[in-house]
Parts: C-alpha cells; structure tokens; sequence
C-alpha cells in the first residue's frame, strides 16, 4: 500500500543514489501514510517530506532500469505490468512491520529493522560502503 517498506526505501535511496536519479515507490493498492515509519526515518536524517501513498496507477514515469519489490504480490504485479519492457525486477522479501506487536518501543524496533535492512541493501545496490560505528 505504499505505507511502509516502500517509501522508507524510497527515502533511503534518495539519501544515497547519484544526483539526478529517478527514484519513486508506489503501492499495489492505496494506503495511508504510516506515523512510525516517520519516526524511525527521522531517527537517521530522513523524512518523507509532504510525500503521500500512491498506487502504481498514480506514478508520473513508466520507464524504469530497475525495480526492486518487497511484497510478493507488488512482485507479481510488476512482472505483470512490464512484460515486454527492458527493465530488471528484483525482488527483495521483506517483513512487514506493522504486524508486530507490543509496545510501542517494540513495534519502533521492528520498523527500525525494516529500515536498517533497507539500507544494508541499498548500500550494496549502490556500492556504497556502510558507516562505521
């Protein structure tokens, strides 16, 4: 729904792609923006800025080198909607946070795991050696 993994990805990849990268996320359905993933991304310097979910339907761009999934069923789409095209589709199993439950400090921590992952990934798609701690 274009809630959680993605526009933390999204977010992520922004921070470290080239200038004059393309990056967009969308969802296979609509959904509604998520307060956590705020909170964690504001925790490494990030933000989604006023960025709103959006489906695939609603992208500006249709022409992509790479798409990168974390759902299956955004995966399925994917493959779906660019049969015929030049572009690759990796897919990237990646948890859903927001069925963790607990407290808040332990549903925090499983959207931090979601993030660092994410970024772990993009990193290495963009060859960029993680900080040192």
């Amino acid at each position: 729904m274009n809630a959680i993994r993605s526009p933390m990805a999204e977010a992520i990849a922004r921070g470290l792609a080239r200038k004059g990268t393309y990056i967009a996320s969308a969802g296979v359905r609509h959904g509604e923006r998520d307060p956590f993933v705020d909170a964690v991304l504001s925790e490494v310097g990030l933000d989604l800025g006023n960025r709103e979910p959006q489906s695939l339907d609603e992208l500006e761009d249709d022409f992509f080198d790479l798409i990168v999934t974390l759902a299956p069923e955004a995966h399925h789409r994917a493959l779906d909607m660019n049969r015929g095209n030049a572009v690759d589709i990796v897919y990237w199993p990646t948890p859903d946070p927001s069925v963790a439950a607990g407290t808040r400090e332990q549903i925090l921590a499983s959207y931090r795991d979601v993030r660092d992952m994410l970024a772990l990934r993009l990193r290495k798609l963009f060859a960029i050696e993680p900080p040192t701690d």
